[in-house]
């Protein structure tokens, strides 16, 4: 049984959405950041970074969203990547790469001085580079980005997952996007997967409360 550690509409639900995508069987643990749980010997265990998500398949436990979303198509759904050693496949992994090190990279900054790091550490200024770094790179994947369909046309791939997900913490962070994006972002965020991922991820964490609260 494959068991996902994670705390809604972060990371995992990238993982959430490639597990429902893949109609697989799974489990999901919530992580309390709020009680401390991922700083927990437990969970420690699992992922020694304290972040999520993590994954448990059988006896491999390991972590990383984009790693994990990979595993998973190679495994369970190589429908959901391009032919290894195609164009096609050298177009994914420059997407995944971007979307990971480029457009995340800059949210994150944002998200790490507003909310993440402690108070002490948070630096205001970084708010505005960040944001110049993110509209850089947003720029940029305006150009690629196609006009319908899916970065690679008609074929769905875990890169979608990817930079759909990145692009909507972008306009959780207030971001502005160009137009195209915008577009690819509207209509990829409408695939059911995504609905059913976040649904079981609110569920998980609905139930983990204890009665009295």
């Amino acid at each position: 049984m494959i068991t996902l550690y994670g705390s809604p509409r972060s990371r995992s639900l990238r993982v959430s959405w490639m597990l429902e995508e893949l109609q697989l069987e799974w489990n999901y643990h919530y992580i309390n950041f709020q009680a401390g749980e991922h700083r927990s010997e437990e969970y420690l265990n699992l992922n020694p970074c304290g972040k999520v998500p993590a994954l448990k398949d059988g006896e491999l436990v390991f972590n990383e969203s984009a790693a994990i979303c990979l595993y998973l198509a190679e495994k369970y759904g190589p429908q959901f990547l391009p032919t290894p050693g195609s164009d096609q496949a050298a177009l994914h992994h420059r997407w995944v790469s971007f979307t990971i090190c480029e457009l995340e990279q800059a949210l994150w900054s944002m998200g790490k001085h507003r909310f993440a790091l402690p108070e002490e550490l948070r630096v205001p200024e970084m708010l505005e580079t960040a944001t110049w770094e993110f509209n850089k790179a947003a720029a940029i994947a305006e150009q690629w980005v196609p006009e319908q369909g899916y970065l690679l046309g008609e074929q769905f791939t875990v890169a979608d997952i990817l930079l759909c997900h990145t692009l909507n913490w972008a306009m959780a962070f207030q971001q502005q996007l160009p137009a195209k994006l915008m577009a690819y972002r509207k209509r990829t965020s409408q695939r059911s997967a995504l609905n059913t991922g976040l649904e079981r991820e609110m569920n998980g964490k609905a139930m983990s409360k204890p009665a009295n609260e």
